[in-house]
């Protein structure tokens, strides 16, 4: 049962607007998911509802199997650094932390982050999972290496210049909500679906824009998130830039009949190049954003 937040006054619609799902729907539809008092409940446990008021926000529980899709797609090992923003009861940290990362959980409801804490040590993970309680939107998300999170658009937008400011290479992994003109590098939906299907993955990219100076010539480009543009000028003439992308720090692109890739480390980037008739390295440093 992960928590992730909502805003209140998404639960005062009464239809869906095209965009987004209708919340009050999905709480029906996910009701029944929602932990409730049993026999089985240690007396003084916290039984979160569906609904519990937060700062701004209710909860809702995410079920276990996009959970499981969102940490399919970010890729989470014993490597990595996961933060879950609004993390509720704890359920995707748990999760990250028995696939054996170091899982760190955000959750503004300081008894939610007790029942967390309950819950990893039941687990057998509370040397891997960790809750804080804090505003999300005033903690420090620099030494995550996975960011997953369940925030409508709006929250998303907030958040997003604070996540293109992350190292490149991070993955964002979010439940069902989007990033509006930062597309999503890869969208799984999971069938059968059971309320929240989608999981869509961004990855950080390194940023680009600017002139670079090549050993023979001058590298310009233009960048839109993961999608880079420009041109290529040397010896044989000027040519546009085509195919470009950003994936983390690896750059690649086509130009002048040869396909270029490379990684990006601050203001020089270097690689290689085919032209299909040889193979040869290229570097560039950049002189000008």
């Amino acid at each position: 049962m992960s928590r992730f937040t909502i805003w209140r006054a998404m639960l005062q619609r009464n239809r869906c607007d095209g965009r987004r799902l209708c919340v009050l729907a999905a709480l029906v539809t996910l009701g029944a998911a929602a932990p409730h008092l049993s026999a089985q409940d240690p007396p003084g446990q916290l039984v979160p509802e569906v609904g519990r008021e937060g700062k701004d926000v209710v909860w809702v529980p995410s079920p276990d199997p996009l959970v499981d899709k969102m940490l399919e797609l970010g890729g989470v090992t014993e490597r990595d650094v996961l933060m879950d923003l609004g993390s509720g009861d704890g359920r995707l940290v748990i999760a990250a932390a028995t696939r054996g990362a170091r899982a760190v959980g955000i959750e503004y409801d300081a008894e939610m982050v007790e029942l967390s804490r309950a819950n990893a040590a039941a687990a057998g993970v509370g040397d891997r999972a960790t809750f804080v309680s804090a505003d999300l939107f005033e903690t420090d998300l620099s030494p995550a290496t996975i960011i997953t999170m369940f925030l409508l658009p709006e929250l998303n937008m907030r958040l997003r210049p604070k996540l293109l400011e992350l190292a490149p290479g991070t993955r964002i992994v979010s439940n069902t909500w989007d990033m509006e003109d930062w597309a999503a590098d890869v969208t799984e939906v999971i069938d059968p679906c059971p309320g929240f299907c989608t999981a869509l993955l961004w990855i950080v990219p390194a940023r680009v824009a600017g002139t670079w100076r090549l050993d023979d010539g001058e590298l310009v480009l233009e960048q839109q998130f993961q999608v880079v543009s420009g041109t290529l000028r040397n010896a044989s003439g000027t040519t546009a830039i085509e195919d470009g992308r950003l994936r983390g720090a690896e750059l690649t692109f086509r130009a002048g009949g040869a396909s270029y890739t490379g990684r990006v480390r601050g203001d020089r980037v270097a690689g290689d190049a085919d032209d299909g008739t040889r193979r040869f390295g290229w570097h560039a440093r950049r002189t000008a954003p």
